[in-house]
């Protein structure tokens, strides 16, 4: 009797092991099964395209390190749009100041700027003017003037683009074209469509 009592001791002692670890299992699985799960995050929705925030009768400046004026934006109202970090405002006047020192205005009844204004497009009586100057190699750059019911100005590379009909006076002399390119940094003026211009001669000095 006491040497079977010790085999059934011994054999249960062998399986002890694997019966704990199969309750282990199972306590684990139904600890599992009881947690309440976490909700899942839902996903973000999309930005939509709506301003965050509006600004009435106001004037934007900006200034580089030395505390010089830089640009100016000056209009009615803006609405500022997060999604594309643009500006749109209506009955915008901006005055921009080149590496030089050289004033660019720009008027229209509606604009859009990007983040920081270096990227303007003028809608509804669109107006640029650059005003004279004398370059790095001692050139002088007349005032020139751009007029359209569409123009994009990129004030950082010093360009003026159109895809509807423009008009372009510089110094004396007139053009109108279906659409302008004009690159000051590289000197060049494209026109393009119904080009027309009018060169008045130079005058001795």
């Amino acid at each position: 009797m006491i040497s079977w009592l010790r085999a059934g001791l011994h054999r249960m002692s062998l399986y002890l092991p694997v019966v704990l670890m199969g309750l282990l299992a199972l306590g684990t699985y139904w600890l599992v099964r009881s947690t309440p799960q976490l909700a899942l995050s839902e996903p973000q929705a999309p930005v939509r395209h709506e301003p965050d925030y509006f600004m009435r009768k106001f004037s934007v400046k900006t200034f580089d390190e030395a505390g010089r004026l830089k640009s100016e934006v000056v209009g009615i109202d803006a609405r500022h749009f997060p999604d594309t970090d643009t500006l749109e405002i209506d009955l915008v006047r901006i005055r921009a100041f080149g590496e030089g020192g050289r004033l660019t205005t720009a008027t229209a009844r509606r604009a859009v700027t990007n983040g920081d204004a270096s990227e303007v497009e003028l809608f509804g009586d669109a107006h640029v003017v650059r005003e004279p100057a004398t370059d790095t190699s001692g050139q002088s750059q007349p005032r020139s003037e751009f007029r359209g019911e569409f123009l994009r100005a990129l004030l950082k590379a010093e360009r003026i683009t159109s895809h509807k009909p423009v008009e372009l006076i510089r110094g004396h002399d007139r053009f109108t074209a279906d659409t302008l390119d004009f690159d000051n940094i590289g000197q060049v003026i494209q026109l393009r469509g119904h080009v027309k211009g009018t060169l008045q001669p130079a005058i001795a000095q």
